[in-house]
């Protein structure tokens, strides 16, 4: 029986899952960075209708034409509880039908694996809210604290449509939260033939720079001493190969102790290449969040080949530490050098969090109730998430997106990359831990 012929008061979470997830996929929400939204209305529409159809009352708010946000509040039955805020973003990045093996916006099950854009980042995730939120509501299970279920626009391009503007012009939608739950991760990884679960607990700070070059404007046949182009490709490359050391936050120590005792590789300071060896396609994803990073990643200058130009640009995507945010800044003014000018174009902070407390407790007990064998370890995200945002009020935020992965599926290298895909089973086991998740904590 499946969820088309299952009737609804009978489905459960792990019934429609799938389809929820397949039909998030088929919006094509990519965006931009332009503010186009394209598709983040009809998605919102979407989520809404799924939620409206258990009995609540979802509000869609638009922080621009289409800029769509979508919330909804469950009443907890203990009220002396701070709020837990579970969510997720509508849109993705974008996706080009030629560099794929299938449509990315197919949302196609093929291999047992739901493929397209989104599959992993973050649709998925999106479909388990949903489905564990439809599932509770039919059987009438009230959590013991308010949950407040937030489907956000914008994510991809640093969340001023999304997040960052409701909580800066609708932070009562908030009021009362004290924890947040989202993406990236309590996915799993296996090492050294053992399964590990890594929950979220710090991110990256991110600032998104442009590097601006001026000179003197000629004939492209003349001697140019004060060449725009030439003084940007030295600021760029003294940039690109600048090697940041190596440090250790409390989150990144904790890992590599972990990985150390799971393998019986000795962690030491100055040499963790050795413990990342032991990750496999996970160490792409954990070695960044080592050392801060800065990576040219868009040049611009000239119009015309025999036509020196009078300025030069580039943009630099930096993800700095926790706590070495401002000195990582006035080190990339000082690689840059004084005939060029930095300026932000999107600048959000770090986060880190403690690995303990009663949440962590409950998602880790929720782990090890569907899979009794598993080894929980705190990580760094090299990214940022939405949990940035909602930090401005205060609020403690951790990557929970809890999937169970088989071994050879390179799941950390699908992020913004081709083929994504989510096996379903990876999917019932999230619907089972989230839901065990939302009603006893």
């Amino acid at each position: 029986m499946n969820a088309e012929s299952t009737p609804s008061s009978q489905l459960s979470a792990e019934d429609e899952v799938a389809e929820i997830c397949q039909r998030l996929i088929r919006f094509d929400t990519s965006n931009f960075g332009n503010n186009d939204g394209s598709g983040e209305r009809a998605a919102a529409e979407y989520v809404a209708e799924l939620i409206s159809e258990v009995g609540l009352e979802p509000i869609i708010l638009e922080s621009a034409p289409g800029r769509s946000n979508v919330i909804v509040r469950v009443e907890g039955t203990d009220q002396g509880l701070g709020a837990l805020i579970v969510h997720g973003h509508l849109d993705v990045v974008p996706a080009f039908k030629d560099e794929w093996s299938v449509d990315p916006f197919s949302g196609e099950l093929k291999d047992g694996m739901i493929w397209g854009r989104g599959a992993v980042d973050m649709k998925d995730m999106d479909a388990m809210i949903l489905s564990v939120l439809r599932d509770m509501q039919r059987k009438g299970t009230r959590p013991r604290r308010d949950l407040i279920f937030a489907f956000f626009a914008d994510e991809e391009a640093g969340g001023d449509y999304g997040a960052s503007w409701l909580v800066e012009h609708h932070p009562e939608l908030f009021e009362g939260a004290t924890e947040a739950i989202s993406e990236v991760g309590g996915f799993s990884a296996t090492i050294d033939g053992e399964r590990a679960y890594l929950l979220q607990t710090a991110e990256k700070g991110i600032a998104w720079l442009k590097l601006t070059a001026s000179g003197r404007a000629g004939h492209g046949s003349q001697i140019s001493e004060a060449n725009a182009v030439t003084r940007l490709s030295k600021a760029v490359t003294r940039i690109g190969e600048y090697q940041w050391p190596i440090s250790y936050t409390d989150t990144t120590r904790a890992f590599l102790e972990g990985i150390s005792t799971m393998t019986g590789i000795e962690f030491t300071d100055g040499n963790p290449q050795i413990l990342l060896k032991e990750l496999g396609n996970v160490a792409r994803f954990v070695g960044a969040t080592l050392q801060n990073t800065s990576n040219p990643t868009a040049l611009n200058a000239g119009y015309k080949h025999n036509v020196i130009p009078g300025s030069a640009e580039a943009l630099i995507d930096v993800r700095t530490l926790p706590g070495q945010h401002d000195e990582v800044l006035a080190k990339l003014r000082e690689l840059a050098g004084p005939d060029i000018v930095l300026s932000s174009i999107h600048e959000d902070r770090a986060l880190e969090v403690p690995f303990a407390g009663n949440l962590v407790d409950h998602m880790v007990a929720a782990l090890g109730r569907e899979d009794p064998d598993a080894i929980v370890l705190p990580y760094m995200l090299s990214g940022g998430t939405d949990n940035k945002s909602l930090a401005r009020l205060g609020i403690t935020g951790y990557g929970f997106a809890p999937l169970r992965l088989p071994a050879e599926l390179d799941f950390t290298g699908m992020f913004h990359g081709v083929d994504e895909r989510v096996p379903v089973d990876s999917l019932k086991f999230g619907t089972r831990v989230l839901r065990d998740l939302l009603i006893n904590y």
